[in-house]
Formats: structure tokens, C-alpha cells, sequence
């Protein structure tokens, strides 16, 4: 009988390993930072050519290797990291499986260079799709210099899935970005085709992690600093002004490890619960330590997964560092408590004089600044935002009396929604309506996003959509691999009003935007888009997900949450909805307006 199983040979299972730990350029720059970082690197630079595919560099000044410690590190499973199976349970390093170097080398040109810091000369090696070409002596400084070339040369299977360059490019610089993070001590430097990503000094984590995502962000920091059963978390917060639509600036580290743990996220999510909107995500660089027995990073060769011996210990310990922070609301320090306004009060006198103040209370509630509308402080008295609902509606029923809005001049003839007698508002989000016999609520937001979105849709049919260039441009500060996504849609991103222009690094200059959206947060928006569109590939998906992206710059664009409005307002809105192709639901399915009946009342009221 023939022999069916067969032992395959070293150059094979090096590649089926190099699947597993070299999933990407990206990947192979993690592993090399990783290996620099153990080896007491205080000095990092990677270059890149063709976003990877090309070349990619690494050189440290760690403590190098001999010529046959250079040798053995090229053989699967060989490693400094560990030496029995008992050490699996105190892995403190990065770096432990001792499979990064060859399965790198089996998939590319390979080069690597070292010399420890008392001997005369460094080593040489090159190797080529596994196999060891030639070995010499080389002058150098200290350290190690590892060349990757033509990476996947002889897979080319695995060479055609490949991003684009600016593609890889950003996912490169998004993975040095975080090994920076989690070493403020080294320094960093990132190239890519000779253009500089990257380049940070030893500094504190504070000025790192701001060098990192943005330098407006080190005031919105708060620090944390907690322990708990013998869970230690440190790091720093953010506030609800430096939010996120994605999780790209949550940096999370178990041991100086750089973890995408779920229980991790779970617990941080959780503290900001009812602080930030939903769909947003905080800044945040927490450092979590504990000891080494008390998780396994032996779970999947990336490294990224890892597994808590008491999962609710850490958890909790890491929600309750965070809540603690939270609860002290540092983001208002500084800031005046607001107390409720004499005119407001329950007490304050009746008549006129009354009805004047409440009609100025409301009109003030419509000059605030967007922002702080959308964001109401936490500390302000809940009896101050309930009160400005009541003097909208105050204002509304006193100062105009509730009569059917009348179809001016030149208008066409009125539709269902301009006929509708307005009441006033309820709860500064609601319009409340008389149609004959039936009230009729309408949600303002869902109703002015529907009625934004038809348009946007029109001048899209029509062309291309109505754009407003900024007179002071504003600067947004990106992670790598969304100023990869603006490059690579800049073209379709111009045809629905959008002007991203490079300003070095990270950081684009938002030009122009939809004149619908141009009164709104800029840069808010065009973290939203790019969000979206960070997962297509061509300009052929942009097309099919045009009308999600037409529903954001919506959404963007018009009243949201607790907002007074005026009669005139209101019937400016009832007209615009019977104007466009209006739907009875907003973009995402949410109802506009509900009818209640006089007989659903009266049934409520036992009149029947």
C-alpha cells in the first residue's frame, strides 16, 4: 500500500507559517518594531518603498547579536525569549514564538545586519525565499538593520490580494503609530517613498499620545490612575469633545502589549456610557498591568487576542479606573456651574411680564452656539433644560396665535404638511400639530434630515452637489490609514462637495464642504464620511454607497437633539417637507410623524 502522509519539507512550512504571522507589509513592520523593543531599542526608523511591497527597513540600536546568534535566529521556533515550557507562564516580552524571522525570510528578500555593542564587527546575512545566500562581516554601529525586499516574490497568490500602496502605506503607519504610543521613552521615525510619515522624541505619554492623534488633543486628556486587585490602570482619557467615529484612537495595552481585547473595549464603552453619543468612540491610551500568570497571550500568532484567568476582575477594574475619571467631569474644570435663572424659576411672577421673559429665554436658547446645544453640560440643573423646553412653547402659543400656515404669494399650492395648523413644540424636539380632528407629531430631526437628504440627492442628479469653500480652512488630524481612504476617494469625495487637501503627515485641510453642512462641525463630518468609506476598495463601491454617505452629510446638516424653534421655523420646515419627494421616514428608517386621533384621545380620557 503507497504511503499517503508525508513530512513536509522546511521551506514549505515556513511559508504556511509566514500565512499565519505575515498577513501584510504592516505585520512584518509589527514584528520587526516588536523584536527591536525587546532588544532595549531606544532608537526606531522604518522606511517603506511602494507602501511595502518593495522594501521595507527597520533599524534599531538595541543590543544586536553575535554571528551565531544572527544564524540561529533564522530557524523556526528559535528564540531568547523563553526556555522552558513553565516560562509560557510569565511572558513579559513581545516577541516569545521565535517564528517571525524565518517565516518573514521564507516570503522575501531578506537582509539582516547586527553587531552587539563590544564587538568589532556586525554580521550579514542575506536570504532568499528561505534559503541562505551568503554570510559576512560588515561594519556598522551597534544594533540591528533588517532590509525586507519583494515581499511575497514566490507567492504570488498572496502578492495579488495586496492593497493598494497608500493602503498599506496608512495600515503601516497606523501600526507604528501604536508601538510609539506604548514606548513614549524611544523615539520613532516612519518614511514612506522618501516622504516622512512619522518622527516623535522621547517624551511622557501625554505628549506622545497628542503627537499621535492630534495636537489639540492634550487638554481634552485626563490621566487615570487606578489599582485593584492587583489590577493596575494607567494611562489617559479622553473628554466628550475628542471623540471618534471609529476605534482607531483606542490604544489598549496588556503588559506594554498592544491588545484589540473585546472584554478591554466592552469595559471601556461601558464607562463612557451616557457621557459620549452612541456610535462614537473616546480616545483613550490605558495601560493595563498584571501579572503575568494572569493571562494568556499564547492564543493566536498575531498576539493582538488574549485570555483573562478572572475576566470580571479585569473588566470591572478597568471600568471602574475609567468611571472614576469620568465621574469627576474634568472636562468642566475651570467652567462656571449654571444655576437656574430667576426668570425661570417656578416662583417668578405671572402675567406679561412673565410671558416676555420666557419669550427672551427661548430666543437666547436659539443664539447659542451649536455645540453647546447639542452637548448640554452634565452639571448644568435638568430643571434649566426642562424650563427652556416649556418657554419654547410658551413663547410659541403666546406670542403667535396657533393658526393654519397660509401659502404666500409665488409658492405653489399647498401640500398636506404646510396645511397643518401649528400648536408649538414639545421638549424642544417635537412639533405638535392639528390636522382636523387629529394631532399630528412630527420629529424635527427626522424630518429636517429627510428633507436635506432629498435635496442633496437632487443636486447630485442634477451634477454634483452645491459645495461651500471655507474662509478659514480648518486642519484635521487623521489616523494613517484614513488619510490613505481620502486619497484614494479625493476624486469622489469632490463630487459631493468635499475639498481634502494635504497639509503633511496626518493631517488633511478640509477646503470646502456641501453648503448644506458648511454651518456645521467640518471636521466632525469628514471623520464621518471617512469612517464610512474606510472599508471599500474602488470608486465603483463609493457609487453604491453614495446614499448612505448623502444620509451623513444629512444628519450633519441640520437640527439634532433638544433644539427651540420658532413658529416662523416651523412652518419653514412643514413647507420645505411638502417642497421635496419627502418619505414618511428619515434616511434610517426612523418615522417623521405620528397621527393621534380625537378618538385614541378621548378612549385615553374615557370621554367615549
Amino acid at each position: 500500500m503507497s504511503q499517503r502522509i508525508t513530512i513536509l519539507p522546511e521551506n514549505l512550512t515556513n511559508k504556511i507559517a509566514a500565512g499565519e504571522v505575515v498577513e501584510r507589509p504592516s505585520s512584518v513592520i509589527k514584528e520587526l518594531v516588536e523584536n527591536s523593543l525587546d532588544a532595549g531599542a531606544t532608537d526606531i526608523s522604518v522606511e517603506i518603498v511602494s507602501g511595502g511591497r518593495r522594501l521595507i527597513r527597520v533599524a534599531d540600536n538595541g543590543y544586536g547579536m553575535s554571528r551565531e546568534d544572527a544564524l540561529l535566529s533564522l530557524e523556526r521556533h528559535a528564540t531568547s525569549k523563553i526556555k522552558s515550557d513553565s516560562d509560557l507562564d510569565g511572558i513579559l516580552t513581545l516577541g516569545f514564538r521565535g517564528e517571525a524571522l524565518p517565516s518573514i525570510a521564507s516570503v522575501s528578500r531578506f537582509c539582516l545586519a547586527t553587531r552587539e555593542a563590544g564587538s568589532p564587527e556586525g554580521t550579514e546575512i542575506t536570504v532568499e525565499g528561505g534559503r541562505v545566500r551568503d554570510v559576512k562581516a560588515c561594519g556598522m554601529a551597534p544594533g540591528t538593520v533588517i532590509s525586507v525586499e519583494q515581499i511575497f516574490f514566490n507567492i504570488p497568490a498572496r502578492l495579488k490580494f495586496m492593497k493598494s500602496s497608500e493602503t498599506e502605506a496608512g495600515h503601516v503607519g497606523d501600526v507604528v503609530a501604536r508601538l510609539a504610543v506604548s514606548r513614549p521613552e524611544a523615539a520613532f521615525s516612519c518614511i514612506s517613498d522618501g516622504r516622512e510619515m512619522l518622527r516623535v522624541q522621547r517624551s511622557d505619554l501625554q505628549r506622545r499620545l497628542s503627537q499621535v492623534v492630534g495636537r489639540d488633543a492634550a487638554s481634552h486628556l485626563h490621566k487615570v490612575d487606578s489599582c485593584s486587585e492587583n489590577v493596575t490602570v494607567s494611562g489617559f482619557v479622553s473628554g466628550p469633545t475628542l471623540v471618534r467615529s471609529g476605534l482607531q484612537a483606542m490604544y489598549t495595552y496588556i503588559n506594554g502589549r498592544f491588545v484589540r481585547d473585546k472584554v478591554v473595549q466592552h469595559a471601556v464603552m461601558q464607562a463612557y456610557r451616557g457621557v459620549i453619543d452612541r456610535g462614537r468612540y473616546p480616545v483613550v491610551a490605558l495601560f493595563i498591568q498584571l501579572p503575568a500568570g494572569e493571562v494568556d497571550v499564547n492564543v493566536h500568532p498575531t498576539k493582538h487576542e488574549v485570555r483573562f484567568r478572572r475576566q470580571s476582575v479585569v473588566h470591572d477594574a478597568i471600568q471602574g479606573a475609567v468611571e472614576e475619571v469620568l465621574r469627576l467631569s474634568p472636562w468642566l474644570a475651570g467652567r462656571p456651574q449654571l444655576t437656574p435663572s430667576p426668570s425661570l424659576s417656578p416662583t417668578a411672577p405671572t402675567g406679561q411680564a412673565y410671558r416676555e421673559r420666557i419669550a427672551a429665554a427661548a430666543q437666547a436658547s436659539l443664539t447659542m452656539p451649536r455645540r453647546e446645544q447639542h452637548h448640554p453640560q452634565p452639571s448644568a440643573p435638568i430643571r434649566t433644560v426642562a424650563t427652556s423646553s416649556e418657554a419654547a412653547l410658551e413663547a410659541a402659543t403666546v406670542s403667535e396665535p396657533a393658526v393654519p400656515f397660509k401659502v404666500e404669494q409665488g409658492h405653489p399650492a399647498a401640500g398636506y404638511f404646510s396645511s397643518l395648523t401649528v400648536i408649538g413644540q414639545f421638549h424642544s424636539e417635537y412639533i405638535l400639530c392639528q390636522s382636523g380632528a387629529d394631532l399630528v407629531i412630527i420629529d424635527q430631526h427626522a424630518a429636517s434630515e429627510r428633507v436635506a437628504y432629498q435635496r442633496l440627492k437632487q443636486q447630485c442628479l442634477a451634477g454634483g452637489i452645491e459645495s461651500q469653500r471655507m474662509l478659514f480652512p480648518e486642519t484635521v488630524e487623521l489616523s494613517f490609514s484614513e488619510v490613505a481612504v481620502a486619497g484614494r476617494f479625493r476624486h469622489d469625495l469632490a463630487g459631493i462637495g468635499f475639498e481634502l487637501e494635504p497639509f503633511g503627515g496626518n493631517t488633511l485641510m478640509v477646503a470646502a464642504v456641501p453648503r448644506l453642512a458648511a454651518e456645521k462641525d467640518p471636521v466632525r463630518l469628514v471623520r464621518d464620511i471617512l469612517a464610512d468609506l474606510a472599508g471599500l476598495g474602488t470608486s465603483a463601491a463609493f457609487q453604491d454607497a453614495l446614499d448612505e454617505l448623502l444620509s451623513r452629510i444629512a444628519c450633519h446638516s441640520v437640527v439634532r437633539g433638544v433644539h427651540a424653534l420658532e413658529i416662523r421655523q416651523m412652518r419653514e420646515l412643514l413647507h420645505s417637507m411638502d417642497e421635496t419627494d419627502f418619505a414618511a421616514s428619515c434616511p434610517h428608517g426612523r418615522p417623521v410623524s405620528h397621527v393621534v386621533t380625537l378618538a385614541e384621545l378621548e378612549k385615553i380620557f374615557k370621554r367615549t
